[in-house]
């Protein structure tokens, strides 16, 4: 059985992924701060879920859930998805240190140090899967989104080096960057009763992302999918 290990599985694309990875027999390791919401989710899971309480943007965290992982599965996880994030919104006189550090710290910092605390184990066994989850800002940019949109591109950044490191290795790394996707991160903006966002309606939904993950992860082990872009038709 395969193994995967999802970031962020409390809500929004990495609750959907975590579902969809599992419905496709794999056993998941189900990552975030939320235990309640994390619980709840592995209740309705099959293949008996492993649960993993952790602030990712703690450095001392990566190594905590890797060893947690390697401990649950016996290996080094065959899949990782980084779907934690956070989405801050603000003009640049209006963003503060906290909110800086906390957007590189989750969107960019969190994954490239969990990739570090696994790779290892990835390369010895000669296959694994890195997915990251990134946004359309990782190429465009937009008001507002000076802090998102730099964490974006930075995790894009990563993505693309380890590409280049693993090629050859049996480690693959994939790419998926979603236009805005209906998740709660929304919420703080109202974007119904925003004239500059996006409806909820015109978004895609966490399912829409997850069935993307899925469908890279899936591919024949000769084949890498590098990178998607999803958008609202």
């Amino acid at each position: 059985m395969s193994t995967a290990l999802v970031t962020g599985a409390s809500r929004g694309i990495g609750a959907a992924t975590a579902r969809a990875l599992a419905g496709a027999g794999m056993r998941v390791a189900l990552v975030a701060r939320g235990e309640q919401a994390l619980r709840e989710l592995a209740a309705g899971l099959p293949h008996d879920p492993v649960v993993i309480i952790a602030d990712l943007s703690v450095p001392s965290a990566a190594g905590v859930v890797a060893a947690r992982a390697r401990e649950a599965f016996g290996a080094a996880p065959d899949i990782v998805v980084h779907a934690a994030g956070n989405f801050p919104m603000a003009p640049f006189e209006s963003l503060s240190d906290a909110v800086i550090a906390e957007s590189f710290a989750i969107n960019a910092a969190a994954p490239l140090r969990l990739t570090r605390e696994v790779l290892a184990g990835m390369r010895a066994r000669g296959s694994g899967h890195v997915v990251t989850i990134g946004s359309v800002v990782d190429r465009a940019t937009f008001p507002s989104n000076a802090v998102y949109a730099a964490s974006k591109h930075a995790a894009r950044a990563m993505h693309e080096t380890l590409r280049l490191e693993t090629r050859g290795s049996g480690v693959r790394a994939t790419l998926i960057s979603p236009a805005a996707t209906d998740t709660t991160l929304w919420d703080a903006y109202a974007p119904d009763n925003a004239p500059t966002l996006p409806s909820r309606s015109e978004m895609l939904r966490p399912e829409d992302v997850a069935d993307a993950v899925l469908w890279a992860v899936t591919r024949p082990a000769h084949v890498t999918v590098e990178e998607l872009r999803l958008a609202r038709s």
